[in-house]
């Protein structure tokens, strides 16, 4: 099962080329190694990215929804239309396109977090902004989410 975790600091160079952690990296399908899925995400100002496999589930559900109806030909438009496929180098560097760059405000550092089937790219300052600061917040989301655990 791909799953991915943790938390990583990475540095963009002048080329918008990023270098794909060797923990995340290990994580990739074998198959499907040197290949990422790059793009915005709806509801955060970070970059996701996906394996493959993982961005055709997300890719299915979203061209599966009726595409004449209006409010899913908006969604499938405007999701799909800034996902690029990105080749990893010998040395397992993506480029970053420049128009994700922009909306993500990444520039020199970005964080990368795991986050099971996907993983987010924030630019530092936005994803400082973007974590709880009352663990008891987190707790109380949780157990709304989750339930008790009893």
């Amino acid at each position: 099962m791909l799953y991915f975790s943790g938390e990583y600091e990475c540095s963009i160079d002048s080329k918008g080329r990023m270098l794909l952690p060797s923990k995340v990296k290990a994580r990739l399908p074998e198959n499907y190694s040197h290949t990422i899925v790059i793009t915005k995400s709806p509801s955060d100002p970070c970059l996701l990215l996906y394996s493959l496999p993982e961005w055709g589930k997300v890719a299915q559900k979203i061209t599966s929804l009726n595409e004449f109806d209006e409010n899913t030909a908006f969604i499938q438009r405007n999701f799909l239309r800034f996902s690029n496929e990105v080749e990893l180098d010998a040395l397992g560097r993506f480029l970053i396109p420049k128009k994700l760059l922009e909306f993500s405000g990444i520039t020199k550092t970005a964080i990368m977090v795991g986050l099971g089937n996907r993983l987010e790219l924030w630019e530092p300052q936005r994803y400082e902004q973007s974590l709880v600061k009352d663990q008891k917040e987190l707790s109380a989301l949780m157990q709304a989410y989750l339930g008790s655990g009893k």
